[in-house]
């Protein structure tokens, strides 16, 4: 496994860090208009976290007789301890990638204590090949930019990598759990399920001046109760709080393309002045927008 290489040009960057033994992250940043590919060798003995920050990837395996794509805002983790897996990746134009390498060794020393809550760490699955594709949380999301976008003195680009990708992973395993349809016997009710979903898809049509939950409720047919706790089943997390994180990873993405300022981008999510947005997104990500923007 090759231990660091660069490679930067005026409207394209490759860095691949050794950031301690048995973890590593490969950032890519392709601004140019034509595609590029990447190729680094990667034992059998490591799991790989592929995370599309913006634009398209492509993982390409058995020497171009298979391909995955990978978009936006969605992640792939790979693992087959019988087979090395090495990357071999196109990154599309205007695309933005991150990839934590991490020895399964080393990942178990992480999680000795809770191996079990981990699939592929399990007895039963530790010698078995192992595939999942998720979506990107907006928290590590904003990890994710701020791996790519660090501009910090050589001496400390290390130790601000490893806190990095160590909070990439746990934020990857903090998952809610899926809703358990035997616990939760309304959510057998189809019906139900549909009304849920429908309130979720009205909150976010009108996240500038969302209904009250009372008004939700009545929209839906549903009751205030079951309204409140399928809710929380389906998507664990409360109507508003979900909203919320809605909100903030709308208007991350906003600032990011750079075409609105700090007021704008508050407007267009319902905040009628710059302070209270500001508070929000600070709330949220633990920055100010301008300093997001900034990186």
């Amino acid at each position: 496994m090759a231990l660091a290489s660069e490679k930067n040009n005026a409207r394209g960057s490759e860095q691949f860090i050794e950031i301690e033994e048995g973890i590593s992250i490969l950032s890519i940043k392709n601004e140019s208009e034509v595609e590029e590919c990447i190729t680094h060798y990667i034992g059998a003995d490591f799991i790989q976290f592929h995370f599309c920050v913006k634009g398209e990837i492509k993982f390409n395996f058995n020497e171009g007789n298979y391909a995955l794509n990978i978009k936006e805002d969605s992640s792939l983790l790979l693992y087959n301890p019988e087979r090395d897996l090495p990357i071999n990746l196109t990154a599309f134009p205007e695309s933005w990638s991150v990839s934590i390498l991490i020895s399964i060794q080393k990942l178990h020393t992480l999680f000795s204590a809770e191996a079990n809550y981990i699939d592929f760490l399990t007895e039963d699955n530790r010698d078995k090949k192992y595939y999942k594709e998720v979506n990107v949380s907006p928290a590590m999301a904003v990890i994710l930019t701020q791996i790519l976008n660090f501009n910090l003195h050589p001496s400390v680009r290390k130790i601000y990598l490893k806190g990095k990708a160590y909070e990439l992973i746990g934020l990857y395993f903090n998952r809610p759990a899926e809703a358990d349809i035997e616990q939760c016997p309304f959510l057998d009710d189809e019906d139900n399920v549909k009304k849920i979903k429908l309130a979720k898809k009205i909150i976010l049509q009108r996240m500038v001046e969302p209904p009250t939950l009372q008004e939700l409720a009545d929209e839906v047919g549903l009751s205030l109760k079951k309204l409140k706790e399928g809710f929380k089943e389906i998507y664990g997390d409360t109507v508003f709080s979900f909203l919320f994180d809605y909100k903030m990873d709308y208007a991350r993405k906003l600032l990011e393309k750079g075409q609105h300022n700090v007021n704008e981008v508050g407007l267009n999510i319902g905040y009628s002045t710059a302070s209270h947005f500001i508070a929000a997104f600070k709330k949220k990500f633990g920055t100010t927008p301008k300093k997001y923007i900034q990186g």
